[in-house]
């Protein structure tokens, strides 16, 4: 659970959101279910998982040119 948690932040946090709206955006999750998870007064299914899983996959935080810039020193 703990993976799935630090994945979900670092996802958020490089995509300029919170991991409320990413949880909201890939399962159409309440507001507190993160707080919930963080809080380990519930997990998520393995579907739920996968699904969060799959949707960091195909939405990736967007890179502009001043970023691979970055990346290249």
């Amino acid at each position: 659970m703990e993976k799935l948690i630090a994945e979900v932040a670092a996802h958020a946090a490089a995509c300029g959101m919170t991991p409320q709206r990413v949880l909201r955006a890939a399962i159409g999750a309440s507001w507190g279910q993160w707080d919930s998870w963080r809080a380990g007064q519930s997990s998520p299914t393995m579907r739920v998982a996968d699904r969060l899983r799959r949707y960091m996959a195909e939405n990736p935080p967007v890179t502009t040119a001043d970023d691979a810039a970055e990346d290249a020193a």
